[in-house]
């Protein structure tokens, strides 16, 4: 059976973000350079930002978890349904 967790006592887990070291995401706000070219011309989809110059592609940082795509449905009731019943 496979085992991540380090049970030597170290204190070091390998998920650990603090020791992972430098990772390349597309934030919407500042400028962004492309880590391969080194240009800022992005092409921006729902879950990746692609590079226009050299077709770097790096995650988003919010992960694509905003946009017309995703709905919330209210939880009050409306006047043609049905209330919850308590």
């Amino acid at each position: 059976m496979l085992n991540i967790v380090d049970r030597t006592g170290s204190g070091f887990l390998p998920h650990d973000p603090a020791v992972r070291g430098y990772h390349a995401v597309y934030r919407p706000d500042p400028i962004n350079h492309c880590p391969g070219c080194g240009r800022s011309h992005w092409v921006v989809g729902r879950m990746l930002a692609e590079c226009g110059f050299c077709a770097t592609a790096l995650p988003l940082v919010d992960g694509g978890m905003s946009g017309t795509g995703l709905f919330r449905r209210n939880l009050r009731a409306r006047e043609d349904e049905a209330p919850l019943a308590a």
